[in-house]
């Protein structure tokens, strides 16, 4: 068999190794029901969806005819080490700074990985990802993350 989409083919293969792993993690926690989900139901459904849309990326990458076959080309480290880096500064300093300046370091240093940085997109998108986020797991699902830094008292 030949691999027609270089590609497609290693990212599907990346999407079904990643989707069976998170769906096989899940099973160690408790299902529940579709009325009350437990921990495990979110992840189980989500690695068999990931695994789903691997498997008809693979299946796309060994059918379909494309030009050049689609080779990957150069890792891109730099960018990488950035996006890596910006993740690790926003679990140092969530529980720190909180949410609301966190996110946006998080959001400006990760664009900078970007070779199309603007500030004022990556403005207007820390802006909408923050109040966003805030809604969703703070104000929607109650979680208890910081949302000020610690030395401002609310």
């Amino acid at each position: 068999m030949k691999i027609k989409s270089e590609k497609d083919f290693w990212s599907g293969l990346m999407f079904v190794v990643v989707g069976i792993a998170f769906a096989w993690g899940a099973t160690a926690y408790n299902f529940g029901s579709s009325a009350r989900p437990g921990p495990g139901y979110f992840p189980f459904g989500l690695g068999i969806i990931l695994a789903l849309i691997g498997g008809f990326l693979l299946f796309e990458a060994l059918t379909i005819e494309v030009e050049g076959g689609e080779k990957i080309g150069s890792w891109p480290l730099k960018q990488g080490g950035i996006i890596l880096f910006s993740v690790v500064l926003f679990g140092l300093l969530l529980p720190r700074l909180g949410m609301a300046m966190t996110l946006p370091v998080l959001i400006i240093v990760s664009s900078l990985a970007s070779g199309e940085f603007n500030w004022k997109e990556v403005a207007l998108n820390a802006v909408i990802l923050t109040v966003g986020s805030w809604g969703i797991f703070i104000k929607g699902l109650g979680l208890t993350i910081p949302l000020w830094p610690t030395f401002i008292k609310s």
